[in-house]
């Protein structure tokens, strides 16, 4: 039995669209210099496409003398062949180009609370002033929630505050934080001398952020070696929610040191040392694995560098 053979690849049996443009140009102006001179290229570059066309396809198509260029009998049927393809690149161009005005034209963006609240802000004002036709949505809320939406394709960036970048995402460190316990200036703990011990932190109820937020999965870490923290004083959904409640006196709380800088220089909080405790965390931007932020996403991603 004999075997077909095996056509080549279509990309290796048909001129490339450059080569295509450059045969129309020498059809519409008669001499291949002014052709090249229209395409921004050589007359040798252009005579040495025109030749591995001519190559390719097995059959002369430009005929060429003192006067100008001629299309042979050959070249003005590859010429109305060759309009046709060029005219549908043309209207693939023009598709390619309205499906990435329609993705440029929204950035969904979902963010952790600290970092909706306190940096956010800037980045999306850069970006107003590089992009000011992109209309940017944002979701706010915890580590996890952020990772939910990303997975669920309803947001396009997100931004974390934690210990990993989440299951099923990439991700980049994009700063880092430290936590601080604080206090209003009342509190006993305001007037020690002596740093508190780790010991003393988990032994205390807080005012503390929810479960699945990044400041309460690295406060968790933190002190698992020290018996973990108590039950909450107050379990509260927003970095701002437990800072007020801390100003108020309610209690001691734990928050993040880009949030408490007006607070603390106006000693409406005091920060309260704590020993042998760390605390610092990773600040990310994180997307679906394998989907490189692209568009206005990575302009932000860009910003927050």
């Amino acid at each position: 039995m004999t075997m077909e053979p095996v056509p080549s690849p279509l990309a290796h049996r048909v001129p490339d669209l450059g080569s295509l443009e450059l045969l129309l140009a020498v059809a519409r102006l008669g001499s291949l210099g002014r052709a090249a001179r229209e395409l921004g290229i050589t007359q040798p570059a252009a005579s040495g496409r025109l030749r591995g066309m001519e190559r390719l396809l097995g059959v002369a198509l430009v005929e060429r003398s003192p006067r100008g260029s001629r299309l042979t009998d050959a070249g003005v049927l590859v010429t109305d062949w060759a309009r046709r393809i060029v005219e549908a690149a043309e209207a693939f161009d023009a598709g390619a180009q309205a499906l990435r005005g329609r993705r440029d034209s929204r950035l969904r963006v979902a963010a952790s609370m600290t970092i909706a609240e306190y940096l956010l802000p800037g980045w999306l004002i850069a970006l107003r002033t590089e992009r000011p036709g992109t209309a940017v949505s944002l979701l706010a809320g915890n580590s996890t929630a952020v990772a939910e939406r990303l997975l669920a394709a309803e947001a396009d960036l997100g931004f974390v505050e934690g210990l990993d970048v989440p299951a099923g995402l990439d991700g980049a460190v994009i700063g880092h934080d430290r936590l601080v316990v604080v206090t209003a200036p009342g509190h006993p703990w305001a007037r020690r001398r002596a740093p508190l011990t780790a010991g003393e932190l988990a032994a205390t109820p807080l005012i503390l952020r929810e479960r699945g937020s990044g400041t309460r999965q690295v406060l968790d870490a933190a002190l698992a070696a020290h018996g973990g923290l108590s039950e909450p004083l107050l379990e509260l959904a927003s970095t701002t929610a437990a800072k007020a409640a801390a100003v108020s006196g309610a209690g001691p709380s734990v928050l993040s040191e880009l949030a408490i800088g007006e607070e603390l220089a106006a000693r409406r909080l005091v920060e309260i040392p704590v020993t042998d405790l760390p605390l610092q965390r990773t600040l990310r931007a994180v997307w679906p694995r394998g989907h490189r932020p692209t568009g206005p996403a990575r302009d932000l991603l860009g910003l927050t560098r």
